[in-house]
Order: C-alpha cells, then sequence, then structure tokens
C-alpha cells in the first residue's frame, strides 16, 4: 500500500511518499519546501496570518500531490514551531479547514523518539536531531527507547538571539548551547558503547562541506562518518563568511545559509558535552520514523 506522511517543521515543510509491504516499509520519494515557521512567530508567541495561509496552501500541494501519486492515507504532523504556538488551534483548524488532513502536533519527547525511531537499527544507539527551533536527544536498543528528551534551542532559534560573525560569536553560542544541555548532565543513562547517528540539515550540509560534494548528493551524504574536527573546522570557517561568500559554496543548500553556523555550533555543543569523537549521517528521520510507528508492530514502546 502506499502511503505518505508530511511534517511541519520549524525550518522546513516536508514530505516522504512509500511503499509499505507487510514489515517493510520502501522509500519512493522524498519532497521539501522551505517554510521558516518558527521564524513566522511573532513577539507574543503567535504564528502570523501570512504563514498560517501559506502553510496551509504547501500542505495542500503536498497531499495533492501524494494523492496522485497513489497514496491511500496521508499522515500530517507538527513539530517544535506549532508546538510553542499560542494560536496553535487556529493553525490547526486552518490547515484541517484547507487540506481535510488532521494535524498531530507532536510533544518535544515523541518527536526525539520518532527520530531514533527512523534513523536507527536494532544495536545501541544515540541520535541527535538538529531542527529549527529544538534539537532532540534519544537513546535506546532494539527499539527500546530508553531516553527521550526535546531542547529548546534550534537554529533559527538561537540565530534569532545570537548572531555569530565571526570565531568568538561562535564560540558565544556554543558556549549557551552548553549551558542549555548542562541541566541533562544528571539524566543522561551510560553513554558507553553507542552508536551515534546524526539527523537534519546540520548533520548533511557539513557532510557535503566536508566531502566537497553537491548538498543534494544524498548516497554520499547518507552514513558519512562525521568527526568532531570536521565541525569544528565547519564552524570556524563558515562563522566569518558573509552571505554572499556561503551562497556560492555548492555544497551548502542556499535556504540554509543564514542559520547553518547556528546549526553547527550547537552540534559541537553536543558532541562536546555528549563526548562523541564522531557519529553517522543519516537521512531518514522523524518521517520515517512516523510511518513505522503506524505500520510496524511493537515500534514505539
Amino acid at each position: 500500500m502506499r502511503t505518505a506522511v508530511i511534517g511541519i517543521g520549524s525550518n522546513s515543510l516536508r514530505m516522504l511518499l512509500a511503499d509499505v509491504n507487510g514489515e517493510e516499509i520502501h522509500r519512493v520519494k522524498r519532497y521539501r519546501e522551505g517554510l521558516r515557521t518558527f521564524a513566522a512567530l511573532d513577539k507574543a508567541g503567535n504564528i502570523e496570518p501570512e504563514m498560517i495561509r501559506l502553510a496551509a496552501e504547501k500542505v495542500g500541494e503536498f497531499s495533492r500531490e501524494a494523492y496522485d501519486s497513489g497514496a491511500k492515507t496521508v499522515y500530517l504532523f507538527a513539530t517544535s514551531a506549532v508546538r510553542d504556538a499560542k494560536n496553535q488551534t487556529t493553525f490547526t483548524k486552518a490547515i484541517e479547514q484547507a487540506t481535510g488532513l488532521c494535524l498531530e502536533i507532536c510533544s518535544g519527547d515523541l518527536e526525539a523518539k520518532l527520530s531514533y525511531i527512523g534513523a536507527t537499527g536494532s544495536e545501541p544507539s544515540g541520535m541527535i536531531d538538529i531542527g529549527g527551533g529544538s534539537t532532540e536527544i534519544a537513546i535506546g536498543a532494539n527499539r527500546e527507547i530508553s531516553y527521550a528528551h526535546s531542547l529548546q534551542m534550534g537554529a533559527v532559534r538561537l540565530y534569532r538571539i545570537h548572531p555569530i560573525m565571526d570565531s568568538a560569536s561562535a564560540d558565544e553560542v556554543v558556549a549557551l548551547a552548553t549551558t542549555i544541555l548542562q541541566p541533562l548532565r544528571d539524566e543522561l543513562p551510560a553513554l558507553d558503547a553507542l552508536q551515534w547517528v546524526g539527523v537534519g540539515g546540520t548533520f548533511t550540509t557539513i557532510a557535503a562541506l566536508a566531502q566537497q560534494i553537491p548538498w543534494d548528493d544524498r548516497k554520499r551524504i547518507h552514513h558519512y562518518l562525521l568527526s568532531v574536527e570536521a565541525v569544528e573546522n565547519t564552524l570556524y570557517s563558515l562563522a566569518p563568511m558573509s552571505m554572499e561568500q556561503r551562497l556560492r559554496l555548492p555544497s551548502l543548500q542556499p535556504q540554509r545559509a543564514d542559520i547553518v553556523v547556528h546549526g553547527v555550533a550547537i552540534l559541537l555543543a553536543c558532541m562536546r558535552f555528549l563526548r562523541i569523537d564522531a557519529l553517522r549521517v543519516s537521512e531518514y528521520g522523524n518521517l520515517e520514523g512516523y510511518l513505522k510507528t503506524k505500520y510496524l508492530q511493537n515500534v514505539l514502546k
């Protein structure tokens, strides 16, 4: 059976079209649209009306594409930006009225679990998912998730409160992210013998930059082993660059040129805090995890 899931993230709108066959999910096609929902939160914490209209329009376009491609069902969920929004009920109703889809707003812990399920296998693993509004960390093994937590730090969120213009300001954002991580120190389980996986545009961007390949070369990005040294080099090379200089880099997706350095700063803080020397980059994440919870047995425990 063909199905699809649409995720409204803080930085982008994404859709996964997939075929489900028994206990297997086969990815058919992935779609992405830069939406920046988090950036559309006003000072009162409401998503601006124009973004609500645009989100409804783009979700409608994605769902029509899914149905035209043979999908029998289309699921829809939202993460950090909509979760934070004071007017999330207004947003949800507008989406449903425009598209007929019921929007599920994921809690932070559920978001962490979905990304973990989508990106890891049966081996003991840790997962970091850096988004626009939040960062998720999850730990588990063989479908058993022993720890899942969402932090109020994301690339767009930190971009809005602390600009990065040089190495010194990059270090300040790393320090800020480390401060946000500190409360986790007493609650994290043992971190020994974990295989770490990274989910999200920050990871795929660094993998592309490290290999000097186009940002959309998914085959060479997926499962790339990313060292903490590569993350440090990326941070301190991007930090002093102007937007014009970043936009000339073929390894950097243009829509991420302004915020990517904040994502890299968050990642460096996470790797140092969690004592991670290297991790694998995954092209998979919460979209795959969401479908697994719908169609595979005993996935979300």
